[in-house]
């Protein structure tokens, strides 16, 4: 990565720390929509443990504990994961929840083919270079066992924000401090290149409103692998809409409360 822009990556990450620690659970209990809709495809490909990258202070972490899963999470900031284990104990979730500082610039400590699914919600669309995002789904392809499944959401190049404010390259911007990596739908289908693509789905989130991609991918092999009609129902069944490959237009629209799975 050129040095210009890993120290803005270096910047992030103090940014991120002091932002969780001036505002603890600044997003709230309830899950991401996203983090509703993974939860029910990594149900129904039979998926007992999950790995989140960018975990925050857990919203998500502990909606896919809640939901029956053994959740690993991670987060560059020491303080978000603090909050993470602290509210865990809060739920009677702890058993269920370990947490990982770790900067997904690094290798991921975890052995090959040892977690069912990995979720990352905007952490991928951070101030990463386009090499290094490659470089973290190789990751998450080494650490995902055959037919595991992968979901991340991105910000894209339709967002309002896309070219505004500091450009550090390689579109990547930066706007009232926090610096975002806009996906194209090139990079989209070059990471998913040696997976099964399951659906790309837009949707909006926020107030400005943020535009986004929400990317299901899984590895051939297993279980999961050629399933793509179960998931499409899952999806269904948790309002996120249909299953649809799109690049812009609907926005998502689930509104319905966390859904716990029976165990």
């Amino acid at each position: 990565m050129p040095e210009q822009g890993r120290d803005a990556a270096d910047a992030q990450r103090e940014h991120w720390q002091r932002t969780y620690t001036d505002h603890p659970g600044m997003y709230g209990d309830a899950p991401s929509a996203a983090a509703v809709h993974a939860a029910a495809v990594f149900c129904v490909a039979g998926a007992k443990d999950v790995l989140e990258l960018g975990a925050g202070h857990g919203r998500d972490a502990l909606y896919f504990a809640g939901c029956g899963f053994t959740v690993r999470a991670t987060d560059f900031s020491p303080a978000a994961l603090r909050q993470l284990t602290d509210r865990a104990e809060e739920l009677g979730l702890g058993s269920s929840v370990s947490v990982m500082v770790h900067d997904v610039r690094r290798p991921l400590p975890l052995p090959d083919g040892s977690v069912d699914a990995v979720f990352a919600h905007m952490l991928m669309c951070m101030a990463l270079s386009t090499p290094e995002i490659h470089q973290l789904v190789g990751e998450v392809r080494r650490v995902l066992r055959p037919g595991g499944t992968f979901v991340y959401t991105v910000r894209h190049t339709g967002d309002a924000h896309y070219g505004a404010g500091t450009a550090h390259g390689d579109d990547i911007f930066e706007h009232g401090g926090f610096a975002v990596h806009f996906f194209d739908r090139s990079l989209v289908d070059a990471l998913a290149e040696g997976w099964e693509l399951r659906e790309v789905h837009a949707f909006e989130e926020g107030d400005l409103p943020r535009r986004l991609w929400r990317i299901t991918q899984t590895l051939p092999g297993g279980a999961g692998s050629g399933a793509p009609d179960r998931e499409r129902g899952a999806a269904r069944r948790e309002g996120d809409g249909a299953f649809v490959d799109q690049t812009s237009g609907d926005m998502d629209s689930s509104g319905r409360g966390p859904r716990r799975r029976v165990t």
